[in-house]
């Protein structure tokens, strides 16, 4: 491994983010080509279902050219048929002299077949640089293969005191709530890159959101409900036209007008939302709430993050614990007035 090998690599990563909101479920994959030190072509993964990143940097190159240069690619090239041809296959038909890679795939279609395709084939291939780097960028795409469900965020705002929420409610909405407009900026960032956003019935009677990214630019995620009975008063933005709803019930056969109704088993929802998920490709889910649903993930241990906003200046009297979870391990960053702290589940 060389200092050029690091840089172009971190290239790639550099490109790869700028997929981060339309490629799901595919993994976030930058290419560059160098040719005598030089990079020639860059390219990217834009879009799911469009070209990969190999044949988009390909692409702006001439064949002479890239019989002497090095491909860097931060996952290994697929081999596969999927809505593209196999990237290992282009590769191998421009006689690239040699490839350098990040991660190999956990895709059971790929995993390590591409790289042996490129080596019977004679070219020569190096794998593993910034390893640690290229996995975490594609951490959703690492669990979701590797353990068979989505990588689960958790979000909450909770005051210096410890509650996510006053009860009773006040009247004035306004009043309960904890993060200023900064942090809700940021909130929906988050949820434009993330497929998937859920919350429980509590929540949703309480709060009545929208799930929407209103404050930014981007996709809305499929917004998920869990309600046992289906009890719902009439109006709630949720069940708006803005974007895609299902709910996940332990009644059979429920029928809501526009929202498709999941029948799981109760005893085992998180199991059987987190199969759900698998079956049908959503690789990244936020749980924003509240407290009881969360619960349910971390007692299952069905989680990998946690994003914590507090403010150091409110408080309430009464009202809604927030979830107990050691903040001691993260460094907060300041978001506005507001604190945020990230939390690993390791």
């Amino acid at each position: 491994m060389t200092a050029n090998d690091l840089y172009f690599m971190r290239r790639c990563l550099e490109l790869a983010k700028k997929g981060i909101a339309a490629v799901a479920p595919n993994p976030l994959v930058g290419c560059v080509i160098v040719c005598e030190g030089k990079i020639v072509s860059e390219g990217y993964h834009e879009k799911y279902g469009s070209a990969h990143a190999e044949p988009n940097a390909i692409s702006k190159v001439d064949d002479s050219v890239l019989k002497l240069s090095t491909l860097y690619v931060n996952l290994e090239p697929c081999c596969h048929f999927g809505k593209t041809g196999p990237c290992a296959d282009l590769i191998i038909s421009k006689s690239i002299a040699k490839v350098v890679i990040g991660n190999m795939d956990p895709n059971p279609l790929v995993a390590g077949k591409g790289i042996q395709k490129l080596k019977d084939a004679g070219i020569e291939v190096e794998y593993g640089i910034l390893e640690e780097e290229c996995r975490e960028l594609n951490k959703r795409f690492f669990t979701f293969h590797q353990k068979k469900r989505p990588y689960v965020i958790f979000k909450w705002a909770q005051t210096q005191n410890g509650f996510i929420s006053q009860w009773p409610l006040p009247e004035n909405k306004e009043d309960n709530w904890i993060t200023g407009l900064d942090s809700k900026r940021l909130v929906h960032r988050w949820r434009s890159e993330e497929q998937a956003i859920l919350i429980g019935y509590n929540t949703l009677l309480a709060d009545d959101p929208h799930l929407t990214v209103r404050l930014v630019d981007g996709k809305n995620p499929l917004r998920m409900v869990m309600s046992r009975n289906c009890d719902f008063p009439p109006g709630l933005n949720v069940f708006n036209h803005e974007a895609g709803t299902l709910v996940f019930t332990a009644m059979q056969n429920q029928l809501l007008k526009g929202i498709a109704c999941i029948t799981i088993d109760w005893n085992q929802k998180v199991k059987s939302i987190m199969d759900y998920c698998f079956e049908n490709q959503i690789s990244s889910l936020i749980v924003e709430g509240g407290t009881n649903t969360i619960y349910n993930f971390m007692n299952a241990n069905t989680w990998d993050e946690a994003r914590v906003f507090v403010n150091p200046d409110k408080r309430f009297e009464h009202g809604v614990i927030a979830p107990e979870i050691n903040l001691n391990t993260s460094k907060p960053i300041k978001v506005g007035e507001d604190l945020l702290y990230t939390v690993l589940n390791t």
